[in-house]
């Protein structure tokens, strides 16, 4: 790792120092820990300063420990962390290594100039595997596994979705045709048509807050048990919560509407007649 490996990731010093560029080879060896391996390794003291080495402690394996950063996720995003050992680059070259760039400006536009930044240092140098810290991201097995597995679910809920509509729309249909009488002798008592789009789509409403009241239970109960299965979004996002309520409540009154209005057009005369 180089002096700037940690500034440009953003991992926060937790002890010690980072590496620096007068540290080579002819230096005695030096190492950076993460938290993982001095929480298991090193509980209730401060390993800055010891050394560690191979299994057999070779005296060319050991090298002082001279920080302790932040953990960093380095590995599959669903694997757990697991302790790190990083090594300054002066003192461990090798003829393959990664670049890593933070940038204010558009990151795809500026892989080019990098590739082109690489060969003027040295045109015998070659790249390969060039993208993005996104497209990395994006397009790695563990996120590849879980998008599919997330328009399977997506599918399913549309499903749902439409299944509950349809539902809906036959529970208001039929409770409207067991009460045209009821609304025949109202509308023919003077109530008007917007009381009636009232009534329909207040039972309605009712079913669906009931509906939208207890699925949110269940939702937020199952996020918790697999919250290590989702990234970027807590068990408790109240903005996807909110969305999916109000898409939901909106799928309800539409599927409401037709029976509304088939009810407020009723001619009083046919439904007093209604039998």
């Amino acid at each position: 790792m180089s002096s700037e490996f940690f500034a440009t990731l953003r991992a926060k010093l937790l002890r010690g120092r980072y590496f620096t560029d007068a540290e080579d080879a002819s230096k005695p060896k030096v190492v950076i820990i993460n938290q993982a391996l001095a929480r298991k390794y090193f509980s209730g003291e401060d390993p800055v300063g010891k050394k560690l080495g191979d299994t057999e402690l070779s005296p060319k394996s050991l090298a002082e420990i001279i920080g302790i950063v932040e953990d960093v996720k380095d590995g599959s995003l669903d694997s757990e962390i697991w302790p790190a050992v990083y090594y300054p680059f002066n003192q461990n070259i090798d003829n393959y290594f990664s670049l890593v760039v933070r940038t204010s400006q558009a990151e795809k536009s500026l892989l080019p100039t990098l590739v082109a930044a690489v060969h003027e240092i040295d045109p015998g140098l070659g790249t390969m595997d060039v993208a993005t810290m996104s497209e990395r991201i994006n397009d790695s097995p563990t996120a590849y596994l879980h998008r599919t597995s997330a328009w399977l679910v997506g599918g399913f809920a549309f499903l749902a979705l439409l299944l509950g509509v349809v539902g809906l729309y036959g529970v208001i249909a039929y409770s409207v045709s067991q009460r045209t009488r009821e609304i025949g002798v109202r509308m023919a008592l003077g109530a008007q048509r917007a009381s009636v789009y009232q009534m329909i789509l207040k039972e309605a409403g009712w079913l669906a807050s009931i509906g939208i009241g207890a699925g949110l239970i269940c939702s937020i109960g199952a996020a918790t048990l697999i919250r290590g299965l989702l990234f970027g979004v807590r068990a408790w996002d109240a903005t996807t919560l909110a969305s999916v309520s109000a898409l939901l409540a909106l799928a309800a009154m539409l599927a409401s509407y037709i029976p509304a209005r088939r009810a407020a057009t009723v001619d009083p005369m046919v439904a007093l007649r209604y039998e």
